[in-house]
């Protein structure tokens, strides 16, 4: 157990790994585990993990997950990730105010807002506003958070929230002119339908377990939801992605990019936006090792041959 994860723990902030029947993230952690990944080491070349998002250029497929809340482990710590992600990743940002999505965004971070599905529709739409009026790289929605988590039904935090039909998203994704991201799609017909609302990419997630017991794993519907996309927008995956490895095998599978949480905040824990920043390089090195003995020239061109169930 490193030190940021002692830090963690001491704060009451256990892993979700647990051994408790159906718990989602064990399922998942124990899935991921179950991919063996073949070399391939002849005619082989150095890999780039470089990325094109959204019209911006990132130095690696590994992203800051949508976190909130993180002042417990460090002053600002919201802000303190984004400093950490500004030096070539995606930084995310989950439930918080306007003021702090401005300083997150002036960090020089490129920030993707989430919101909760709120029942209030014009809270809905004042922060698809700020995140416009900030600069965010895109915005979008939590749409597996509609009744809330199964401690606490029907609410995120102290707000109500409530499921979405397509023409609500539909009007979501009409009221900006920034990419509209659907976080928490889990099924093929999901993918479907983020497509027939416009949705300009998807995340793959179970909310890492908080939402539904024995869900089933993003890696393992990952190969089908891919084949809906067909490329058409970009697909990230989180929930129980930690290493280089776990994203390699995430982005062979169909992925664009991943998404980091637990790791980052354990960074954030010892070292603030340092050991956040040597989080996100630490995984992005891991992954372009595994590039560089698989064959993989790049980070979207990766065969999921390679892959061994």
């Amino acid at each position: 157990m490193n030190d940021g994860e002692k830090k963690l723990q001491e704060k009451g902030m256990s892993s979700r790994y647990t051994a408790a029947p159906g718990n989602s993230s064990r399922i998942t952690r124990d899935y991921i585990d179950s991919l063996l990944i073949e070399m391939r080491v002849i005619d082989s070349i150095e890999s780039s993990s470089k990325m094109g998002l959204f019209g911006e250029s990132f130095a690696t497929p590994v992203m800051v997950a949508a976190l909130s809340g993180l002042d417990n482990i460090r002053p600002n710590g919201m802000v303190e990730v984004a400093k950490g992600a500004a030096a070539g990743a995606v930084m995310w940002s989950g439930i918080g105010n306007e003021q702090e999505l401005k300083a997150i965004i002036e960090t020089g971070a490129k920030t993707v807002k989430i919101i909760k599905p709120y029942s209030d529709k014009d809270l809905i739409f004042e922060k698809i506003f700020q995140a416009e009026k900030y600069g965010a790289l895109a915005v979008g929605m939590d749409i597996d958070f509609v009744f809330g988590s199964k401690k606490n039904r029907g609410y995120a935090q102290s707000y109500p929230v409530s499921p979405k039909t397509q023409d609500d998203i539909k009007s979501y994704v009409k009221a900006t002119k920034l990419p509209f991201v659907l976080k928490g799609v889990l099924s093929e017909q999901d993918a479907k339908k983020a497509l027939e609302v416009g949705a300009a990419a998807i995340v793959v997630s179970h909310h890492s377990g908080s939402v539904l017991d024995y869900a089933v794993p993003p890696l393992m519907i990952l190969p089908r939801i891919a084949k809906i996309i067909d490329r058409r927008i970009p697909i990230f995956v989180d929930c129980s992605i930690s290493t280089g490895t776990d994203a390699f095998k995430a982005l062979a599978l169909g992925a664009k990019a991943v998404s980091v949480g637990r790791a980052v905040m354990t960074g954030l824990a010892s070292d603030g936006a340092d050991g956040v920043r040597k989080v996100i390089e630490g995984i992005t090195e891991e992954l372009q090792m595994i590039m560089n003995v698989t064959g993989t020239a790049d980070c979207d061109n990766i065969d999921p041959d390679i892959i061994w169930r």
